[in-house]
């Protein structure tokens, strides 16, 4: 049985649920403490990390919810004791969820999403479209926006759209954190949005498409009529992966891969303020500071 999309759908489609939560974790793990998945008898939402670890963990659930039982901890080793290599430890718990426990679930998920970093894709030809179209499967909240309505409405990616005559003003408006990728159809309209882009300097991350040649005319123009604008903050040429193919597919997952680094270094995570930040992942070099 597939589960629905939402957490909220989920749990108003499901009577009997188990919420699993890692509770404490020491040394390596697949997931960081806090990281919930729900379980009922032929059903998931979510994960603690798959393998070994998280089919004990719902044969537990399913168990419990088999035999009425209300709650359980677990304390397993991710070593050979259970066929799993992290070599860390994590604690669970596991409990049955009431209704007023569904709807605190239901809150948490809201609160992570209003929290998601926002990344602009300023441009929708077809490297855009294709942003969108893995954008909308990471957890941000991606914004689509060009002047022109007709290359929005080729987009058919569960995304925000916007037509805007003004894009400048939706860099303007953006929250701290957001990553703005510009590739709009006009070189003069990638340096006015990058520039604004970088003039806030409180983004994660902001890349323009082009080259080296690109780079090099940008950072004279900004020289000139940006009141000596450094670039050094921009990724450009983004997706800078050193494959030879340039299919917009292709492109959009070495950008994709570039700004999710970017977006969940410890320095990004650590800038951020909102409440809700999930822990960071992992680490990240910064890919930066390429010459100007």
């Amino acid at each position: 049985m597939a589960a629905p999309g939402s957490l909220s759908e989920f749990l108003s489609a499901q009577h009997c649920v188990i919420r699993v939560a890692l509770t404490r974790v020491r040394g390596s793990s697949p997931r960081n403490e806090g990281t919930e998945m729900f379980v009922a008898p032929k059903a998931l939402w979510g994960t603690i990390g798959g393998g070994q670890l998280e089919f004990m963990a719902i044969n537990a659930a399913r168990n419990m919810l088999r035999d009425g039982v209300l709650h359980q901890d677990l304390d397993v080793p991710l070593g050979p004791e259970i066929g799993q290599c992290c070599g860390g430890r994590v604690e669970l718990q596991l409990s049955r969820m009431r209704v007023s426990d569904k709807w605190a679930a239901t809150e948490r998920a809201a609160q992570r999403e209003e929290a998601l970093p926002h990344v602009y894709v300023m441009g929708a030809g077809h490297v855009g479209r294709a942003l969108a179209n893995q954008l909308q499967h990471m957890p941000v909240r991606c914004i689509l926006i060009d002047t022109r309505a007709e290359e929005i409405d080729l987009c058919n990616a569960n995304v925000e759209t916007r037509v805007s005559a003004i894009p400048e003003s939706d860099v303007w408006n953006a929250p701290a954190g957001s990553a703005f990728i510009v590739l709009t159809h006009d070189h003069g309209l990638d340096f006015l949005l990058t520039s604004a882009s970088l003039e806030r300097q409180d983004a994660a991350y902001v890349g323009m498409i082009g080259s080296a040649t690109k780079r090099i005319k940008l950072r004279n123009w900004a020289h000139k009529n940006c009141d000596g604008q450094s670039i050094e903050n921009l990724n450009c040429p983004i997706g800078a992966s050193g494959s030879r193919d340039k299919r917009p597919s292709v492109i959009a997952a070495f950008v994709v891969a570039e700004v999710m680094a970017e977006l969940t270094s410890e320095t990004t995570a650590t800038a951020l303020t909102g409440a809700n930040q999930a822990p960071v992942e992992g680490h990240h070099r910064d890919r930066k500071g390429r010459s100007a």
